[in-house]
This record gives C-alpha cells, sequence and structure tokens, in this order.
C-alpha cells in the first residue's frame, strides 16, 4: 500500500535527519518504527505527511507518487496522522471537542454542507464518535483543552480511524495517558489492522512496539537499522 524508496531528507542546519530509508508497509500489517528518540523518527512521519519536501528518494500511495503533494492532498488520498506531540499539533485545546473532530475534514461530508458548517450532522457524527471511542465528557461543546490527556487522544484517534483511510501513520499514539486509554487506543489500533488497514506506529516504547508489530523496523541515526520480526530479543 505505501512504498518508501531511497528517502533522504536534509534539515534546517544543513543535517541528514534520513539518509537513504527504503521500506514498504502491507494491508493488514503493523509496522513498528523503534528506536531512541531523535534518530529520525519525527522527520520520516513529517516527510510521509508532506511537512516535509525529501532532498531525494520517492513515496508511493497504492501506487501513486506523493512525494512532494501538501499535507491537505495527502490527507485527502486517505493518510490518517496521530502525532507524538497531541497538543501541538493534533488538538487546538481553544476549540471543542466537534471542532477539533472536523479540523481536517473541514471541507468535507458531513461536516459542511455547500459553503455551510452542518451544524445538525456535527452534533449527531461528534455524539457517534464520542460513544464509540469512550471520551469522558460532559459534551461535545466541552474545550479540548478541559480534558483529560488521555481523553485528548482519544479524540485525536477517534478523528483518524472515522476517515476513510489508505494507511495510519500514529507517532507515540499512548504518550502521557492513563492505563485504561493506552489499552483502548491499542484495541482500536489492532481493530483498524484488522480490518485491512495498514498501520505504522512510531514508538520509543518497547512494550508498546512488542504489543503490536507484525514486523519491527529499527531506526539509528537517520537509517532503518534492521527490520525484524516481533518475536526478536529485546537485548539484541
Amino acid at each position: 500500500v505505501l512504498s518508501v524508496s531511497n528517502l533522504t531528507v536534509i534539515d534546517e542546519r544543513n543535517q541528514r535527519v534520513l539518509d537513504d530509508v527504503s521500506f514498504e508497509l502491507h494491508a493488514g500489517e503493523i509496522l513498528a518504527i523503534a528506536g531512541v528518540q531523535g534518530n529520525g523518527q519525527t522527520e520520516l512521519a513529517d516527510t510521509l505527511l508532506g511537512l516535509r519536501i525529501p532532498a531525494s528518494g520517492v513515496i508511493t500511495l497504492n501506487g501513486e507518487d506523493i512525494t512532494t503533494d501538501p499535507v491537505r492532498e495527502v490527507l485527502d488520498k486517505g493518510v490518517g496522522f496521530v502525532p507524538e506531540d497531541r497538543k501541538k499539533d493534533g488538538l487546538v485545546g481553544e476549540f471543542s471537542i466537534e471542532e477539533n473532530f472536523m479540523l481536517n475534514g473541514y471541507h468535507q461530508a458531513p461536516w459542511v454542507k455547500g459553503l455551510t458548517i452542518d451544524q445538525a450532522a456535527r452534533k449527531n457524527r461528534s455524539d457517534e464518535l464520542i460513544k464509540e471511542f469512550d471520551v469522558r465528557t460532559p459534551s461535545e461543546k466541552t474545550l479540548v483543552k478541559n480534558l483529560s490527556g488521555g481523553n485528548q487522544q482519544k479524540v485525536v484517534v477517534a478523528r483518524e480511524l472515522s476517515r476513510d483511510l489508505s494507511v495510519l501513520i500514529a507517532a507515540q499514539p499512548t504518550r502521557g495517558v492513563d492505563v485504561g486509554s493506552i489499552e483502548f487506543i491499542h484495541e482500536q489500533i489492532v481493530a483498524a489492522r484488522d480490518r485491512g488497514i495498514p498501520v505504522i506506529i512510531i514508538s520509543t516504547e518497547l512494550d508498546e512496539v512488542y504489543a503490536l508489530a507484525d514486523r519491527i523496523a529499527v531506526m539509528y541515526r537517520g537509517r532503518i537499522v534492521g527490520v525484524v520480526p516481533p518475536t526478536i530479543a529485546r537485548e539484541e
């Protein structure tokens, strides 16, 4: 579904943060990208989403070259994204839950009718997502900044998984959330995989990597130094 070939990214300081990265992602699998934070994982996620343009290399989604596509087009082609910092990149704290649900689909049904927000449809869809993803809140009108970390993350996950996805990219999907929310979010990611949606998990938590991965790619200094099965010993 997703193919990354010889991807190289140069950062603002002229450092090579991704160095000839190649991998493939298949339908119905979870590929976990493991490694110590700061070895290129953040830049890889940004590049797959269209936030960074690579110096060289090709990214294809369902056979279509998306290497230089702007973010809006990447999202509209079915890439779901759970960012590693939900407060900075995943949510607008001053917006309500229902407003956050429509952030990346505000130009599409069911959120809009013509050029106007469909208030009734937005409320109905938001209520459905709040129930389905067990967001603990008195109302869809609650400001996201007033939710717990776990419920904020559920809002992000619900927004992404409620779309028609070709692939889901989830970076540190359970960072800073409680144990109950971790379990719930993991269940939702596995359920997505079981529906055939391929998933990339980027995580520095080995427990999470082993809990979710069908394959593990290990990153070090901007390179993928190995792709291994989840049966490999932690020490290795």
